[in-house]
């Protein structure tokens, strides 16, 4: 029996989330959402990501109403990608994906380290403060660099994320 293109006529709740988001660049999108990435020249700089491909994703995340396009300037007119609820919801997804890639992929070094904004604390495995022991949402961490992470990278956005932050925290890119 061939596989199929999509995930359809099954009845599970892991396949049907793939439709969404199982696409390869899909929760890089995402990622960079959650880290205050919000428009569309941004996201193409710091993926590397195909324009048309780009396209596409944001428009699979707009319809499936995990980013919300806004208005930011009229004239020329445009728009920022912003994440919603169902954005924030993936922020676990995302953070023990790239936990288990650290974990169980040879030579995977953690680009970006995750703390509790208000103690400093590195999170636990699940998200949660071991010195608070606070369920911490993306609203209240921190992200530094990591080991891995490039010191000097060449785009502006990539520049940006350097220094530490808040999730959800708009970058502002060096736009000279």
């Amino acid at each position: 029996m061939a596989l199929g293109k999509d995930y359809a006529d099954q009845e599970c709740s892991i396949a049907r989330a793939l439709e969404i988001v199982g696409e390869r660049w899909t929760l890089l999108v995402v990622r960079d959402a959650l880290y205050g990435v919000r428009r569309y020249n941004d996201f193409l700089v710091h993926l590397r990501i195909p324009r048309a491909v780009l396209a596409a994703r944001l428009q699979t995340l707009l319809d499936a109403g995990i980013l919300e396009k806004r208005r930011y300037q009229e004239s020329p007119p445009r728009d920022e990608y912003v994440p919603t609820d169902r954005a924030l919801a993936l922020w676990p997804v995302l953070r023990s994906l790239g936990q288990w890639g650290r974990e169980n992929v040879p030579g995977t070094q953690s680009m970006r380290t995750f703390h509790h904004a208000r103690c400093g604390t590195e999170l636990g495995a699940y998200g949660e403060c071991p010195a608070c022991g606070a369920a911490v949402p993306p609203k209240d961490v921190e992200m530094r660099p990591g080991p891995g992470l490039n010191p000097d990278p060449e785009d502006p956005v990539s520049r940006a994320l350097l220094a530490p932050r808040r999730l959800l925290q708009p970058v502002e890119a060096d736009r000279a």
